[in-house]
């Protein structure tokens, strides 16, 4: 008897990695003409084109990680003394082991706040369970981390709009378009 497929089994999970992998997965060319009309050069160069400019910077699947189990998605916003240097490298480089952290930014804004990151988790045990022994365990880190606000994003979601979409509208818009040039 088969064993039934999971989101989660090996299979699907080493597809999900392979799709991430450059060149695994390409726009369909005649797709992309059925919407637009322009000839499949056309459409190629363009692509070529926006890749060379670093506009397009992959291609890839889009996953609904909370279906996947992490249902608890962490920003978390820090105030650091950049002053300590050394404390600082060895911050950044644990955010960089760490398979929870999927983006982290510097910040400008009111209050004094450096850092913007952004985390998966399963829950809020899981996050506060990690964040203690990763980070708190850093030799002196409440040298360099003076404060922390952590937001925790968690369903019902109202708005899930692609950013890559949002950009696009936003550019159309600035124009005065609507409709596809």
């Amino acid at each position: 008897m088969a064993n039934p497929m999971k989101v989660t089994d090996n299979i699907r999970i080493n597809i999900l990695d392979a799709l991430l992998k450059p060149r695994s997965v390409q726009p369909n060319i005649r797709q992309i003409k059925r919407h637009t009309g322009y000839h499949k050069a056309t459409i190629k160069s363009s692509l070529d084109f926006l890749e060379k400019k670093g506009v397009l910077q992959g291609f890839g699947p889009k996953v609904n990680f909370r279906k996947l189990g992490y249902k608890l998605e962490v920003l978390s916003l820090t105030q650091a003394d950049l002053s300590e240097q050394k404390i600082f490298e060895k911050f950044i480089e644990t955010i960089e082991k760490d398979p929870h952290v999927y983006w982290v930014s510097s910040v400008v804004g009111s209050g004094n706040w450096n850092f913007l990151s952004r985390h998966v988790y399963k829950d809020i045990e899981t996050y506060h369970a990690e964040s203690q022994k990763r980070y708190r365990s850093i030799p002196k880190f409440y040298n360099l981390v003076k404060d922390t606000q952590s937001f925790f994003s968690v369903e019902p979601v109202f708005k899930n709009t692609s950013r890559t979409k949002t950009i696009i509208d936003l550019i159309k818009k600035e124009r005065g378009k609507k409709s596809e040039d």
